[in-house]
């Protein structure tokens, strides 16, 4: 199915065409990382446009792999959540529930609660409400590409590194011990992050910096057609995305 935006989540990119972009969000907006099988490179941008720009300003990237929820449920919990908690056991907290669509759409923390539970039996964090503004620019930036090349997938990071690593990760990513167990598995995939470059004084921590380069893998696994979505056969709810997590 062709998402609204003219992209198709799920279609593999030409596989003559590896370069791709790992993004995820951070406190100076968006920071991603681009990889083509060599060298990897991190940049960061406000918006997400600006990065995907930025991004491609030497090639065209096939394929964007983002940590943002991209499908939201009109009621009840999204299969792709439950499944990517599933992935990655211990730290299964790190996957949130994501709220239906009428809650993000609400204008206090306390009325999104009161909607979700009425249509999805639950509440929801501050933090997960926090997110709405980046879920809907990444709807909104999809969108406004209709036409384009490019295909946009969502992703989540731990369950990438539980990929790479043959087994879900126990340290948590803001720990020491956590950094560096995602460090090694990315520089056994080719994947190292090494240098300042363009994220000399931008507020971009470690852990999102390496949150993208898990994104990136996922992202590359897509483009060469090696890829899999939780669920097998993507959920689509009334706003159209065929909505699952790639890994």
């Amino acid at each position: 199915m062709t998402a609204p935006g003219g992209f198709s989540p799920g279609t593999p990119a030409p596989i003559a065409t590896t370069r791709v972009l790992g993004v995820d969000a951070c406190r100076a907006g968006w920071v991603g990382v681009v990889w083509d099988g060599g060298r990897p490179m991190a940049l960061a941008a406000r918006d997400i446009g600006t990065l995907v720009a930025a991004a491609e300003m030497e090639g065209p990237v096939a394929v964007v792999g983002i940590d943002i929820p991209i499908g939201l449920p009109d009621t009840g919990r999204r299969q792709a959540d439950l499944l990517a908690k599933q992935q990655i056991g211990r730290l299964r907290s790190s996957v949130f529930m994501t709220p239906v669509r009428p809650a993000l759409q609400a204008e206090t923390h306390a009325d999104a609660v009161t909607i979700n539970r009425e249509l999805a039996g639950e509440g929801f964090s501050i933090q997960a409400f926090g997110l709405r503004t980046k879920v809907f620019e990444v709807e909104d930036f999809v969108r406004s590409e209709e036409g384009a090349p490019r295909t946009v997938l969502e992703v989540h990071p731990e369950v990438s590194f539980a990929r790479m690593n043959g087994s879900p990760l126990t340290e948590r990513k803001k720990t020491w011990a956590g950094s560096e167990v995602r460090r090694a598995l990315l520089d056994e995939h080719g994947l190292g992050v090494t240098g300042v470059g363009a994220l000399a004084g931008v507020d971009v921590g470690v852990d999102d910096v390496l949150d993208a380069a898990a994104a990136a893998w996922t992202a590359r696994r897509h483009a060469l057609g090696e890829s899999e979505s939780l669920p097998g056969t993507p959920e689509v709810f009334s706003d159209g995305w065929a909505t699952a997590i790639w890994v």
